[in-house]
């Protein structure tokens, strides 16, 4: 596996490092996991899957702890609304 791959964030292309999780893609491109219920941006909060802040559609996949996925090559991440 290459050190450094992309992935899209909410239609933006991200350059990671190998290792690093859905969450982290998502903080260096500067997106929002989702939005609360009166629309505030969240994020991730307790990095270990407990508190569901990270959630977002993973390939397609909605309700994703992305705090729990590490990246791969091309992954389509978007907000989950």
């Amino acid at each position: 596996m290459p050190s450094e791959f992309t992935v899209r964030v909410n239609g933006a292309s991200v350059s990671v490092p190998a290792g690093a999780t859905v969450a982290v893609a998502m903080v260096m491109a500067g997106q929002p996991c989702r939005s609360s219920v009166i629309g505030e941006p969240r994020g991730p909060l307790c990095g270990m899957g407990i508190c569901f802040e990270c959630r977002a559609v993973v390939n397609g996949i909605p309700h994703s702890r992305t705090c729990q996925l590490l990246c791969e090559p091309d992954m389509e991440v978007k907000t989950d609304e």
